[in-house]
């Protein structure tokens, strides 16, 4: 395999690196949408607790509402930890790229 062959191929790596990065962001900020939301929700119960007292019914949505965010935490940390690896491995075929450069 020549070295505009291994260019290419690096390019074409590259390329898909930076879509996978894409998409994770947009997962991202689609997972914080919907963490704010629900951070939102349990403020709204937690009110509602106070204004009106504890009922089961509000308890039970309180508890809800507070494991999806915790869920929804986890989550964005799991997509957050999984854009840096990406990154990291842009940053390894920019080098690999940089590197053939230097050879020419």
């Amino acid at each position: 395999m020549g070295q505009t062959d291994r260019r290419d191929e690096l390019l074409a790596r590259r390329l898909d690196l930076v879509a996978s990065v894409s998409a994770l962001t947009a997962e991202a900020l689609r997972l914080n949408q919907k963490r704010a939301g629900l951070e939102m929700e349990v403020l709204r119960l937690e009110l509602e607790i106070g204004r009106s007292g504890a009922g089961e019914q509000l308890v039970q949505d309180l508890h809800e509402a507070e494991e999806s965010a915790a869920a929804i935490m986890q989550a964005c940390v799991a997509c957050e930890d999984r854009i840096v690896a990406v990154e990291g491995d842009v940053d390894e075929v920019d080098r690999r790229l940089a590197a053939m450069a230097n050879e020419d």
